[in-house]
């Protein structure tokens, strides 16, 4: 009986080659590779051919005309806490006539424009659907006029310049002089204001020397206040005032500058006069 010999086949040991391996994947995602790459191309042609910016233009100003139809139009503008700002300002920059679609109007941009506006301190702005457009404004306080160079300045609460435009309108305020006196004011006036009596009178304070006030009452008569204690020499010369009418004299000068003492200049001739309205015991 012949013997039958099996043959075996030996395996192929050896690794594929790169392209066997890569050309299957190539095959498989080669047209979506080409695709991607195509939308790609497409995409930037249309945006850098403005196709784009024109469909969501055209997007966006349906979607306004749509809903100022369904009744988001502008009606109403409301306007709150405005006394110096320029309205007509106010008006270029809400940018919005009665009837515009609501949704175009931006409140963020125009509460950026707004508080640049020199007396707007804050803004508060609003869309209140359906109709209404919503300004809320927190002014800047007049406090003072700054006076340098011959020139005046509005200077707000915190001591800041506000304008140098239509002064006319706050020539019963105070004004300062003097170099570091904006810095200065909002505190010394604070004081003053502390004796009404006083504050009522006052026209002008020139700050000297970065240490002390020349107070002028009444545009003629300079209150020399002392570098520390201002507070406490304003008492006593609204006190003066009360029992001696002190300021109501033909006098020049009050120095204060002493705590145990009022030291007044009176104009020439005027010293009997001024003695003679004294009350007995006075400390002047």
């Amino acid at each position: 009986m012949a013997l039958i010999r099996k043959q075996h086949r030996i395996p192929n040991r050896r690794r594929k080659g790169f392209l066997s391996v890569a050309l299957p994947w190539l095959k498989r995602f080669g047209l979506t590779l080409a695709a991607l790459v195509f939308l790609g191309w497409a995409g930037s042609w249309l945006w850098l051919s403005g196709s784009v910016s024109r469909t969501l233009s055209f997007t966006q100003e349906f979607a306004y005309r749509t809903t100022a139809d369904m009744g988001f139009r502008v009606k109403n503008i409301l306007v709150e806490g405005r006394i110096h700002a320029d309205a007509e300002i106010l008006k270029a920059i809400i940018n919005t006539d009665e009837g515009a679609p609501i949704l175009s109007f931006d409140p963020r941009q125009a509460k950026a424009f707004i508080e640049r506006i020199e007396w707007v301190k804050t803004a508060r702005v609003e869309r209140r659907l359906p109709d209404t457009i919503y300004i809320g404004l927190q002014e800047r306080t007049p406090l003072a006029l700054w006076q340098k160079d011959q020139k005046l300045s509005v200077l707000d609460e915190e001591g800041k310049i506000i304008t140098a435009q239509g002064i006319s309108r706050f020539a019963d305020l105070i004004i300062v002089m003097g170099e570091g006196a904006p810095e200065q004011a909002p505190a010394f006036l604070a004081d003053l204001a502390a004796e009404p009596s006083l504050y009522k009178r006052a026209t002008s304070a020139r700050y000297v020397g970065h240490r002390r006030w020349d107070l002028v009452l009444d545009r003629k008569i300079t209150i020399k206040l002392p570098e520390e204690e201002r507070a406490f020499a304003l008492s006593r010369l609204a006190q003066a005032q009360a029992e001696n009418a002190l300021l109501d004299r033909d006098i020049e000068s009050v120095d204060l500058r002493e705590t145990d003492r009022i030291v007044v200049q009176t104009r020439p001739g005027g010293v009997q006069e001024y003695q003679a309205g004294l009350k007995p015991g006075s400390e002047i």
